[in-house]
């Protein structure tokens, strides 16, 4: 079995994109600014309404998506579902990025939206609670929550069972450690044949990358009495875990994102345990940069797309066979 890491690291034909991708790139740095000295109150709250951007989508993408509440821990926990039209192959489970501290189920609406046309599956993006206000363990608690009610609700609500979960950044770290916890808690991954996991965060101790662009700051909302060093528990740093067993996966990133490390580090140990493990790297791309008006990004969401599709028919070959 190969490994996980191509080479060439990706397709030197991409390089024709590059320029494209580095101007919005600088756009949307500049857009940003420099990180803030103090998370304060005040940071934080301002910090959550600029990022509330990503989900000020038009009516027309809204109003395909209903939500849902389920009981979660400690509240309910929101389910925010797309049903494409014509026949489902199977349930998405998406959990959003936003650094453990920002975001919500809506930011992921456009790639959902396509994303479900595409595969022909339910997309369902689950909400689960941030720091600073309700730090670690509580994200991982709503996550592991919301996949076990898809386990057993997904088929009767949808016609089709949970078959994909997908996350990006943060989103990432919370479906590799959600995946970990249904296996080891519950032996209960049940039907889930894929992991789509998009330039995610798995090891907080900080890898050389994250070292090397500067490890952020906020982390330490999600993780206020855990020091660095201490992180690789592995239900904070699910690089740390036991991957044995795990279904297949998709590892995103591009080669200019401070957690380019992390997906070559987490495929190749999910590679080691076993499981499949296939990295697609995207030159000059940044950190969420396929959510970007560029083609690189157009790239990265429709090979998401063919890799999703082609673990629903190896697994519905499977059922046939």
């Amino acid at each position: 079995m190969s490994g996980p890491i191509p080479d060439p690291l990706y397709d030197p034909e991409l390089d024709e994109h590059a320029a494209e991708m580095t101007r919005i790139a600088e756009i949307v740095a500049g857009m940003q600014g420099d990180p803030p000295s103090e998370w304060t109150p005040a940071v934080i709250a301002a910090a959550r309404q600029n990022f509330a951007a990503y989900a000020d989508n038009p009516s027309e993408v809204t109003d395909r998506f209903t939500d849902r509440e389920i009981d979660g821990p400690h509240g309910p926990i929101r389910l925010r579902v797309h049903v494409p039209e014509g026949g489902i192959r199977g349930v998405v489970l998406d959990w959003h990025g936003g650094g453990f501290f920002l975001g919500t189920p809506e930011m992921d609406d456009v790639f959902n939206l396509r994303h479900a046309a595409a595969t022909n599956c339910v997309t369902v993006a689950a909400s689960y609670r941030l720091g600073p206000e309700a730090p670690y363990p509580a994200g991982p608690d709503d996550a592991e929550v919301a996949a076990l009610w898809l386990l057993e609700h997904a088929q009767e609500e949808w016609g089709a069972p949970l078959k994909i979960v997908m996350g990006s950044s943060a989103g990432a770290n919370i479906a590799a450690i959600a995946l970990q916890r249904l296996r080891d808690r519950h032996d209960a991954l049940g039907e889930i044949v894929a992991a789509n996991l998009v330039y995610g965060v798995y090891d907080l101790t900080g890898t050389p990358s994250q070292h090397r662009l500067g490890i952020p700051t906020f982390r330490d909302l999600y993780l206020p009495t855990i020091e660095r060093r201490d992180r690789d528990d592995p239900d904070v740093s699910p690089i740390y875990g036991d991957l044995a067993g795990m279904p297949p996966a998709l590892f995103t990133v591009g080669t200019a994102d401070y957690l380019f490390d992390d997906s070559l580090f987490m495929a190749s140990r999910w590679h080691a345990s076993g499981a499949s493990a296939q990295v697609n790297v995207y030159p000059a791309c940044p950190h969420g940069f396929n959510g970007y008006p560029a083609e690189l990004a157009r790239l990265a969401n429709a090979a998401m797309d063919t890799w999703v599709s082609e673990r629903l028919d190896e697994a519905n070959g499977r059922v046939e066979s």
